[in-house]
C-alpha cells in the first residue's frame, strides 16, 4: 500500500512545489481559473514523497469555442466535483 503523502511536482507553475495529496494518480491544481495537471510516476523525492510530473493546462469546463471543439473535449474531473457547468 503506498504510504506518501506528499507530493513534489515537477515542471509547469509549481515546478519544485511539495504539497499533501491523497496519492491520486491524477492532481489539479487551480492557478488563475485554469486548471493544472500533474500526473503520478513511480519515482520518489525523499522518503516520504512521490514525484508527479506536469502534464497541462485546461479549462475547468473543457475546450474553449475558437480553440478547439468544445464537445470533443474532456473537462477537468476536479472542476466537475466542483460544480462547474460544462456539456455532460
Amino acid at each position: 500500500m503506498d504510504t506518501n503523502t506528499k507530493a513534489h511536482l515537477i515542471g509547469g507553475p509549481r515546478d519544485g512545489s511539495t504539497i499533501d495529496t491523497g496519492g491520486d494518480a491524477l492532481l489539479e491544481v487551480e492557478i488563475d481559473g485554469m486548471m493544472h495537471r500533474y500526473v503520478r510516476t513511480t519515482k520518489q523525492h525523499g522518503e516520504d514523497g512521490t514525484v508527479y510530473n506536469y502534464d497541462g493546462m485546461v479549462a475547468p469546463d473543457g475546450g474553449e469555442p475558437g480553440v478547439e471543439d468544445p464537445a470533443a473535449r474532456v473537462a477537468s474531473p476536479k472542476a466537475d466535483a466542483e460544480g462547474h457547468g460544462g456539456k455532460h
